[in-house]
């Protein structure tokens, strides 16, 4: 059939890409190995080979093709490569073709999933709706759709579906984890970081407390808890979070570059070029390229900086087809670094038209300041604001704005307290707060 074929095409370009990354990878020499143990590259390999070898035998197998599916979603997670999300993709529509949602509800969560890590939110929260139709007495059916509530902006939605997804009793460990991390990031927008931190760190308790600790989620748990301490400008304690998420899991390329954020912020700049290197090594997204150049920028190597911000526009190009998964970090990049400010606000307003949180309000504000568009850019800066987050760059935005609107008072005290927040939340920018306060003054 030309649907098993497809997948079995993608499946060798997957495990060639997984041949690539395994010949690239090594672990960083000062670091001791961990007690959680990282499953061997060969057994995700031999899994994704299993389950291709049943598809080639029973083309209609829905179920090898939602566990495929899966396994993508797994690798994209850990490595961040976009390609995987399109292969769980052709997987799960394959399995919803062959055995339609209604009878077929783990292709439709995967479905939903892909859709959500594909940052087209609206059509995750349909599917969960859908699911919760399907399936109301399940709580994993209302964790996918408060994921996507939240990144829609519907924060009381969303917080409302998390209470009916601790509901349901004797709930699986990682869905606890699952909790208490979401739990974490509603405390963080809502500027209650001691409860981030407390939530994180339960999240942490629980996993290792499992006969076989997932080592993805216990990176990811320490990585959260770095997060949110460099966050508030806790680099010492940030930092150990990070070295903790890569006694795990070595490469990975979260903590990578998180770390080499907070030896910039501590003043190493050439330590934080070398992680970053190897970050844009394993994965060149634009967020990576772009703090790689800025970093660049700040050592004095100019060519170097160009070559990586050619980077990030060169990803733009090739995924201006593919949706909107780069849209607001490319629309950002455009600002920060005051290029095409017109079409960087086009894109970061489209955007919010459907993804309406506060994260989108300040996408909007930043880029509108840019293109000269100050009522807009006031407007929008006001909703990034109005859960109380406790972040420098929203901040320092908001006081740049009031700066260019001639509210002088105002912007030196919310470029005061992106200061006191995290005074190296971005080197970059933070040369440019240093600036405007001493024209203020």
């Amino acid at each position: 059939m030309k649907r098993a074929g497809s997948i079995r095409l993608a499946g060798l370009i997957f495990t060639a890409l997984i041949l690539n990354a395994c010949n690239q990878s090594q672990a960083i020499s000062n670091l001791k190995v961990p007690a959680v143990s990282p499953a061997p590259p060969v057994a995700v390999n031999d899994t994704i080979r299993f389950l291709e070898n049943r598809i080639k035998s029973d083309p209609e197998d829905f179920i090898a093709y939602n566990k495929l599916a899966s396994e993508y979603l797994n690798r994209m997670r850990e490595t961040g490569d976009v390609t995987y999300l399109d292969l769980a993709s052709r997987a799960a529509h394959a399995s919803l073709e062959i055995l339609p949602a209604e009878k077929n509800k783990g292709g439709l969560v995967l479905l939903a999933q892909v859709e959500y890590s594909s940052h087209n939110f609206a059509a995750a929260r349909d599917h969960a709706q859908k699911l919760i139709e399907l399936d109301p007495n399940k709580g994993y059916t209302y964790q996918t759709l408060a994921d996507a509530l939240l990144e829609l902006g519907q924060y009381d939605e969303a917080a409302a579906a998390f209470r009916e997804m601790e509901k349901f009793g004797g709930i699986q460990t990682l869905t606890q984890v699952a909790i208490e991390q979401r739990l974490a990031r509603l405390a963080f927008l809502h500027g209650k970081t001691d409860d981030a931190t407390r939530h994180y760190s339960t999240a942490l308790k629980l996993t290792l407390k499992m006969v076989e600790p997932p080592r993805e989620t216990v990176a990811m748990c320490h990585w959260h808890l770095g997060e949110t301490a460099f966050a508030v400008g806790d680099y010492k304690a940030a930092e150990q979070s990070f070295r903790d998420a890569l006694k795990v899991y070595p490469d990975y390329f979260r903590a990578l570059a998180s770390l080499g954020r907070v030896r910039a912020a501590r003043g190493d700049l050439q330590g934080a070029v070398e992680l970053y290197e190897k970050v844009v090594r394993i994965l060149p997204d634009p967020t990576f390229a772009a703090a790689l150049g800025d970093l660049y920028k700040l050592s004095a190597r100019e060519q170097d900086a160009a070559t990586q911000y050619a980077l990030v526009e060169k990803i733009a190009t090739l995924s201006a087809a593919g949706g909107t998964l780069y849209n607001r970090q490319l629309a950002l990049f455009d600002a920060d670094h005051d290029l095409k400010p017109e079409e960087a606000y086009a894109n970061a307003a489209k955007e919010y038209e459907t993804r309406r949180d506060i994260y989108g309000a300040d996408a909007v504000a930043w880029t509108a300041l840019k293109a000269g568009k100050l009522v807009e850019a006031q407007a929008a800066i006001k909703e990034a604001l109005k859960l109380g987050t406790r972040d420098a760059r929203l901040f320092y935005h908001a006081g740049m704005i009031e700066n260019a609107l001639g509210n002088k008072q105002t912007a030196k005290q919310f470029l005061e307290k992106a200061v006191r927040t995290n005074p190296a939340f971005d080197l970059l920018q933070a040369e440019k707060i240093e600036t405007t306060l001493k024209e203020i003054n």
